[in-house]
């Protein structure tokens, strides 16, 4: 007898959320998206349609803005920007009690799990610009969290059209490092519906090569407008991009990471993805805060921690911080 398929909660199913549970259901897996406003009322009415370059295709998996559909899922993946996080994961965390149902934290930057598992003395580390209070933490259990690297690029064309831009990855791991069957399951069912999904030993390196790109082309992006290709065509912001680059590298090394890519590398990688707008982007044209805290914020606070000088990102960061303080106040929220 086959297992039954896997039961996905999507919890913030816009761009990436709502291309991934198109995918799973695609796969045969049983989804429900979460959602709200005229994206989620497409998704009801038409199904969720996918526009990419490895071929168009449209599923329809169940849609809601109910939060308790979230109740007997095996996982809950959550695709929420991480600033909604603290908010959002008391209320979760009482829906999910007394289950055994896992938790995909697919945030970018340095995620609220990042020292739960870690052997030696930052094992208790916790960082206020992600996890403000340890909200996160206290809510969401360690023994529930699956971390996750995404390497997918997508937008939302139109609400319930979702437009992938490039990438397939969905790199899981246990915050510990080690084997479990949930994640091979998790793994099984991301590959039937047409995505990568490796589970990894170590997530930190690869949330590290990642968070190279995005502490730089974001908040320069937010604050110029400039498309990947923008950035990276001109002498003055590509040496600045490096800068950066080269900063957020050495707080790894103090953490005691070894990237795997050369800052070098990542830096023409992101150019080349080309006339892409960020995420950081899309979401200050969509008159939505900036998920800036995890992704650059972090890097500052660890820095400080670890006393490793990062100037060209603190005053990155500092520039961006404003911009966004300044248009929150304009639209009074």
């Amino acid at each position: 007898m086959s297992a039954a398929p896997l039961r996905v909660a999507v919890l913030g199913a816009g761009a990436i959320g709502a291309y991934v549970g198109a995918a799973l259901a695609r796969g045969g897996s049983d989804v429900v998206l979460i959602a709200r406003g005229a994206h989620l009322r497409a998704m009801r009415e038409h199904g969720v349609r996918v526009l990419s370059p490895r071929g168009d295709f449209q599923a329809h998996p169940e849609a809601t803005d109910d939060l308790a559909a979230i109740r007997g899922a095996d996982v809950v993946l959550m695709t929420l920007k991480a600033h909604s996080l603290p908010e959002m994961a008391p209320r979760l965390g009482a829906l999910l009690a007394g289950s055994q149902t896992a938790v995909i934290a697919a945030q970018n930057g340095i995620p609220f799990w990042y020292f739960q598992g870690l052997p030696g003395p930052r094992s208790d580390w916790r960082l206020e610009t992600v996890d403000p209070g340890g909200r996160i933490a206290a809510a969401i259990g360690p023994e529930r969290v699956i971390g996750c690297v995404i390497y997918c690029s997508t937008e939302i064309e139109a609400p319930g059209v979702i437009r992938h831009v490039e990438g397939t990855r969905f790199t899981i791991g246990e915050p510990d490092g080690a084997p479990s069957e949930r994640c091979r399951r998790i793994s099984e069912a991301f590959t039937a519906g047409g995505l990568k999904c490796p589970v990894e030993a170590d997530l930190r390196e690869q949330l590290w090569v990642k968070l190279l790109g995005n502490a730089a082309f974001n908040p320069m992006s937010a604050l110029t407008r400039a498309t990947m290709a923008q950035m990276g065509a001109l002498p003055e912001s590509r040496a600045v991009l490096k800068a950066i680059m080269e900063e957020v590298a050495a707080v790894a090394a103090a953490l005691g990471v070894r990237l795997s890519v050369s800052v070098e590398k990542r830096l023409e990688g992101g150019i080349r993805v080309g006339d892409h707008k960020t995420s950081m982007l899309q979401d200050l044209e969509a008159g939505r805060r900036l998920e800036l805290e995890c992704i650059v914020g972090a890097v500052v606070e660890l820095a400080e921690r670890l006393s490793v000088p990062v100037p060209h990102t603190r005053t990155l960061y500092a520039c961006t911080k404003l911009l966004d303080d300044v248009l929150a106040t304009a639209r009074g929220t």
